[in-house]
């Protein structure tokens, strides 16, 4: 079964939370409307000056210059505050954007581990990477001048009213073929669009489930296999692409059809009323002209319709994310220095068969308790539920008779996958901490012994595009965030899995520094951890089978001495 994607908003909900945040900047939101009005009406101004102009030589009076002054001082007024208002709606358009990328980051960063574990990956990337994108460029293009078609056709409308209101109703005989060719045309591009950027996003996992795998793949030699499924999703990309692409052509020519029909009629009525005496040639010039600047805004209106679908399609999925349940800082609940841990009847599970089973662990402050077991136990899943970033299907976890989930900032996990950032050395450390001096990170990395980093520099550049680290110097690295950011309870999920055996011995040090002081519970993938350890507990199916010190079960003979026995003969 595929993994499911992340919730969709509606466009009333999407439509809501741009009001929202538009309500937030009322005067540039004001600036922006005054100036786009402003560059709408200066656009009428030539129609009427060349009817006048017509007028003027149709009767022969006057010299035509000061017409044509008028017309060029119009039309660098017009231009003029088109560009201010192309600015201020553009600016204004990636302010809101920008708040709203915010939401979505932030919400992306806070989703639980298990919430990213059952969606797509690939789901969650093209939200934050493709439809960012897709609305920012309409953002900066097409919002401008949409808003500007939409404000000229209104103004347009209301000035070949002011001329006859006869001709007004001529023009307004292609609004029934616009009407229709709406009809007709966003039925069926809207799913169309939707469809696009499920199939966009499919084939960014796609992508990236073979990236991730390329060692994998590479050793089975399933690299035919995977490219297909690649070309497959890109394949079914292209296809919706091409028939959304087929679906606008159609939608021009009902577009072309309407123009000529209300420019015939405005033309037709225009004369009638010409040679009734009703109105100028003028007149009828300036109306014809007017219609027939409906063609720019009112083509631009509707053919940037397929930017704007596809926006459109992105900010839902957008503030789909946005609308996730906020993560909640914790309650400021004060504990001891060294707390006490305690798992009440734990159970987990992943949709199958259950991974932990009515666990009971109490870890007393400051006791370092080894947890061990055989690949599958639920070691992981167990730590994670302590560490607060897996909810439990069954029981609880408190500390000092807390709720973990009110506690986020008491518990400090280190897992064997580390991330190093791009930026400085120092700035990777401070992560855990944004305000500790340098100082203090150098402090922490010495708790660590990472004397290799003093060597490298605090200023150099590591991570994404600087200098590479070696997996045990990353997982120093992660030990030493731990130390900055002190919590008083530390999980370690395999934290010195990535050291070789030369490493191993120190990097088990630099563990055993990190946690000093604080209530530990250690994943321990090398059983020396677990020798030094207070406490061991046997994990076995998902159930806690044996519990004691290094010493008791070893010599209880059980599951705990059989393990010890197999890694001693490892050497």
């Amino acid at each position: 079964m595929s993994a499911p994607l992340l919730p969709v908003a509606t466009g009333r909900r999407a439509g809501r939370v741009v009001g929202e945040l538009l309500r937030e900047h009322p005067v540039a939101g004001a600036a922006a409307a005054v100036s786009a009005v402003a560059a709408a009406a200066a656009g009428l101004a030539a129609p009427a000056v060349l009817g006048r102009l017509v007028d003027a030589v149709d009767t022969g009076g006057g010299s035509v210059w000061p017409y044509v002054w008028a017309l060029l001082g119009a039309a660098v007024l017009a231009a003029v505050l088109t560009g201010i208002s192309t600015v201020l709606v553009a600016r204004l358009g990636e302010t809101l954007l920008a708040r709203l990328r915010e939401r979505v980051v932030d919400r992306a960063l806070h989703l639980p581990s298990a919430t990213l574990d059952r969606v797509r990956g690939g789901d969650l990337l093209s939200r934050v990477g493709d439809d960012v994108a897709k609305v920012a460029e309409a953002v900066g293009s097409a919002l401008p001048q949409v808003a500007g078609a939409g404000l000229t056709v209104l103004l347009t409308l209301v000035g070949l009213g002011a001329l006859d209101w006869r001709l007004a109703l001529a023009g307004l005989l292609a609004l029934p073929l616009y009407v229709l060719a709406l009809r007709w045309y966003l039925p069926r591009s809207a799913p169309r669009y939707a469809a696009e950027r499920v199939a966009l996003g499919e084939r960014s996992q796609a992508l990236v489930a073979s990236v991730q795998g390329a060692d994998t793949v590479h050793a089975y030699a399933d690299e035919a296999r995977h490219r297909a499924v690649v070309d497959d999703r890109s394949a079914r990309a292209l296809a919706i692409t091409v028939d959304v692409f087929r679906l606008f052509t159609d939608f021009g020519w009902r577009m072309n059809r309407a123009e000529y029909v209300g420019l015939a009629a405005v033309l037709a009525v225009g004369f009638t009323l010409v040679r009734a005496g009703d109105v100028t040639v003028g007149a009828v010039t300036t109306a014809a002209l007017l219609f027939h600047r409906l063609f720019g805004p009112l083509g631009l209106l509707l053919f940037t319709f397929d930017d704007v679908q596809s926006a459109g399609a992105s900010l839902v999925r957008m503030v789909g994310v946005a609308d996730l349940p906020e993560v909640p800082p914790g309650t400021p609940v004060r504990t001891a220095a060294r707390p006490a841990v305690e798992l009440r009847g734990i159970g987990h599970g992943y949709g199958g068969p259950p991974v932990l089973v009515d666990v009971d662990l109490t870890i007393a402050p400051g006791e370092r308790v080894a947890l061990v077991g055989a690949s599958g136990a639920g070691k992981t899943t167990l730590a994670g539920v302590l560490a607060g970033a897996l909810e439990p299907t069954a029981g609880q976890v408190l500390v000092d008779g807390v709720p973990v989930a009110d506690l986020r900032d008491h518990v400090g996990l280190v897992s064997q996958e580390v991330h190093v950032f791009a930026g400085t050395l120092a700035d990777d450390v401070r992560l855990a901490r944004p305000g500790a001096g340098d100082a203090e990170v150098a402090a922490a990395l010495r708790t660590v012994g990472a004397g290799w980093a003093q060597a490298l520099g605090w200023d150099t550049l590591v991570g994404d595009g600087g200098h590479e680290l070696t997996a045990p110097q990353a997982q120093q690295l992660a030990l030493a965030r731990l130390v900055l950011a002190d919590p008083p309870v530390a999980v370690l999920d395999e934290a010195t899995a990535e050291a070789g055996s030369a490493g191993a011995r120190d990097l088990e040090e630099a563990a055993l520094a990190a946690t000093a002081g604080r209530t530990t519970l250690v994943v321990a993938h090398r059983l020396t951890q677990a020798a030094r350890a207070d406490r061991v507990v046997v994990l076995a199916a998902g159930r806690v089978v044996e519990q004691g010190t290094h010493a008791e079960l070893v010599a209880a003979g059980g599951r705990y001495a059989d393990l010890w026995s197999a890694w001693t003969a490892r050497g």
